[in-house]
């Protein structure tokens, strides 16, 4: 076997989304020597779709705090969320947008200057009194504009990137520190050795799981698949956030922005249905509420359509001035996507895969987290990861809209300031272990030698249309319990993937067989710590458990107020308590959560 390259630096960073570009330009600007990997060119990860808005306190249009923040995100969280990482998020959001516009981010903007403030789902003033406006946009581009931004000031720090290349494994060493990871260079696919004091993940979501959903062909769950390998749990994994207004038939993402501006939900009889199950909120109550709503209208034959299998969208009386200044690419979308003008005639949406909140355990300054020696949160040392495939936790068991682009930022930020912290106690790099490459060559000699094994692609899909059918917007627990079986007997097949004659075959086909690897981790992560959660809260909506006098909204305090953990090795669970105690303030209680 040829001699495998390697490339040394201070930080290999993953993934050049919006979290991972955000640490690099901490770490560039403190003279550290960085490499970012990127499956795609950085302006194509996946932060380039987010629409809404970044969240956070300015109080530009209306009196806000970041107490109001603060207690809004706990009770998105539905409680699951720890206290000490929200208040710290919170508490930085103004900094981390005032820190973009410094950038240069073109912000929307109010006549005297300050940015432009949205209202957005779960977004109150007053501790839950009345909507407020939080959401910091730029139209409805706002990731295009955050992403592009970030990576325009990376060039000018000289950060190093390298463009198509696919990380592959951690290299662990013999104390179970990272030192570095193995990587392929997409174009030739020849396998390379990154060597690093530091490594950080921001490889983004595993939406690709499911069959319909809003996430980019990239997000397959890379870093969850790199770290469960590893040896490393996977916490939360079952709560995955369905987004209200997924465009019908299509899973294209159309912003909470919409109803922010002012968007309303109607039913088929023209009912503006939302009033009746949140009085208070109506059309901007969280993401998992609304989207339960809904699936309920359509359960209950009051769904739009030849079918009765969708829910209009209204935009039209919000005047086609608005809709062209505010929400241009929703116009688009609804012209493209779906063949409807939306300034004369309502969209048809439904709830669709968007977000996981689960993903790997780390603290406040990004430090990846593992249960060692009786601590619930003993240090990886070498190791952080940040963004969405993070678990702070700071999302719970379902995410507050906005809150996904500032958690890139403060933890992007928080994580990158922690290494260049630390930077300097670290001398010199760890001795990579002579098995460094083991499991990635392992990995490929499987595909090679399998050539009369299944298309990667044929099993990727019956992942997805498996997950979709069993750990959907609505869950029972005999699905659950279906499904936990039906993905153990598809990693079977996952191991029998091969590359039919690979001298003949283009990378890419290599390529999509060894993110299937990342799929599976996902997956199996998911329908594992699904099926045990024995309650309803936050996005995790089991039909089994749903409201008993018990147990009201379903969500069961006394057994299941804990984090899930998932550990590859023999497909255990084991779980952790919620930190309850915030860094500065008073906690916040747990209660019923209405809107």
């Amino acid at each position: 076997m040829a001699a495998i390259s390697k490339r040394k630096f201070d930080v290999v960073i993953v993934g050049a989304g919006g979290s991972g570009m955000r640490a690099s330009l901490q770490l560039a600007r403190a003279g550290l020597n960085v490499a970012v990997l990127s499956k795609v060119f950085p302006t194509r990860s996946h932060t380039v779709a987010a629409q809404g808005g970044i969240g956070a306190s300015l109080g530009n249009m209306n009196e806000d705090n970041w107490h109001y923040h603060f207690y809004d995100t706990v009770k998105g969280s539905d409680w699951l969320g720890d206290q000490d990482a929200i208040e710290f998020m919170c508490r930085e959001a103004p900094k981390v947008v005032y820190d973009l516009e410094h950038m240069g981010m073109p912000f929307d903007r109010n006549p005297d200057g300050t940015i432009y403030q949205r209202p957005f789902g779960g977004h109150t003033a007053n501790y839950g009194e009345k909507a407020v406006e939080r959401a910091c946009a730029a139209a409805d581009r706002t990731g295009h504009a955050m992403l592009h931004t970030l990576y325009q000031q990376n060039v000018k720090a000289k950060t190093t990137f390298f463009v198509e290349w696919m990380a592959q494994d951690l290299i662990m060493d013999a104390d179970g520190e990272c030192v570095g990871v193995t990587a392929i260079e997409m174009e030739t696919g020849e396998l390379h050795i990154f060597e690093a004091k530091t490594t950080l993940l921001a490889t983004g979501g595993a939406g690709r799981i499911f069959a319909a959903s809003t996430n980019a062909f990239i997000n397959t769950g890379d870093g969850l698949g790199m770290a469960a390998r590893a040896g490393i749990a996977l916490e939360d994994m079952e709560f995955w956030q369905f987004h209200p207004t997924g465009v019908a038939g299509a899973g294209v993402l159309l912003t909470e922005g919409c109803r922010g501006e002012g968007a309303i939900l109607l039913n088929s009889n023209g009912e503006r249905f939302m009033e009746r199950y949140a009085p208070t909120l109506k059309d901007l109550a969280p993401r998992d509420f609304v989207s339960r709503c809904m699936d309920q209208e359509i359960k209950e034959g009051r769904g739009c359509g030849p079918k009765k299998d969708y829910i209009h969208l209204k935009l039209d009386h919000l005047g086609a001035d608005t809709i062209h200044k505010r929400l241009p690419s929703v116009y688009e979308i609804g012209h493209n996507f779906a063949n409807v003008d939306i300034t004369k005639e309502p969209i048809p949406v439904v709830p669709t895969i968007h977000y996981q909140m689960g993903g790997i355990p780390t603290n406040i300054n990004g430090q990846v987290v593992t249960q060692k020696n009786g601590q619930d949160n003993a240090v990886v040392g070498g190791l952080y990861a940040v963004g969405e495939c993070s678990c702070v936790s700071v999302h719970g068991a379902n995410r507050l809209g906005t809150n996904s682009l500032l958690d890139l930022l403060v933890f992007g930020r928080a994580a990158g300031n922690h290494i260049v912290e630390h930077h300097n106690k670290t001398k010199s790099h760890k001795a990579l272990p002579a098995e460094a490459a083991d499991l990635t060559n392992a990995r490929l000699a499987r595909l090679d030698s399998a050539k009369d094994g299944e298309y990667a692609q044929t099993v990727a899909n019956d992942i997805r249309d498996t997950m979709q059918l069993h750990a959907g917007v609505f869950r029972t627990q005999a699905s659950l319990d279906e499904g936990v079986k039906k993905v153990a007997a598809l990693r079977e097949r996952v191991n029998a993937i091969g590359l039919k004659d690979n001298s003949k075959v283009f990378n890419t086909a290599r390529i999509e067989a060894l993110e299937v690897d990342n799929l599976i981790e996902s997956a199996q992560a998911t329908i594992m710590s699904a099926a045990a959660r024995k309650e309803s809260r936050g996005a995790h909506s089991v039909a089994d458990y749903d409201d008993t006098p018990e147990f009201p909204n379903g969500r069961n305090d006394k057994e299941w107020h804990k984090h899930s953990l998932w550990y590859k090795d023999g497909n255990r669970l084991s779980y952790k308590g919620v930190q309850m105690k915030p860094l500065t303030v008073e906690s916040v209680p747990l209660k019923t959560r209405t809107f």
